[in-house]
């Protein structure tokens, strides 16, 4: 029988490695996909997770259940680790800088659902931040409305008003393209 969250983070607020290590096997995945998404890089994306875990690490003998899911608090450190970043990201003008290639195969390889998911992950990172994050927790990190909301201190009506206003922009951007991705 395995054990939980709660039980394996007082062990880990105890010094013990072991439930930490196991903490970190269950919650990288989706912590990692949702901070590259945010984020924008794999790189970044890395960052921010081990910052969380560490974040964990130093905090897990003050957590206490009842409040929030583990996985709840750990998004709301990993979404205010990467709300830090790009502000200052924002911050620093970027002189000359090209931008980055896309690390994805050539089009010659690329199958019909990798090409669609690269135009929507495209039109995702161009998303106002707010709208991003709320589609990446509610859609891709299988969060409900309340734990998403949670995760981004606001309110369900604020949560779904972000949803509809990023869904919408998604799909009036991506119609624009669906010809040709599409055949």
């Amino acid at each position: 029988m395995e054990d939980t969250d709660e039980v394996l983070v007082a062990r880990a607020g105890s010094g013990n490695r072991e439930a930490c290590r196991l903490l970190v096997e269950r919650h990288i995945g989706p912590i990692l996909a949702f901070a590259t998404r945010v984020m924008g890089s794999q790189a970044d994306g890395e960052e921010v997770a081990q910052e969380v875990f560490l974040r964990l690490w130093r905090e897990a003998r003050r957590w206490r259940s009842g409040k929030a899911s583990l996985s709840t608090w750990l998004h709301r450190v990993a979404f205010n680790l990467c709300l830090d970043r790009l502000a200052r990201r924002r911050e620093q003008p970027i002189e000359g800088a090209e931008e980055a290639a896309d690390p994805g195969p050539g089009a010659a390889e690329v199958v019909e659902e990798e090409e669609v998911a690269r135009h929507v992950n495209r039109e995702l990172a161009k998303l106002p931040e707010r709208q991003r994050v709320a589609i990446t927790l509610c859609h891709y990190q299988g969060l409900g409305n309340r734990e998403a909301a949670a995760v981004m201190g606001v309110s369900v009506d604020a949560l779904e008003s972000l949803l509809a206003r990023g869904r919408r922009t998604l799909k009036w951007r991506l119609s624009r393209i669906a010809g040709d991705l599409l055949g």
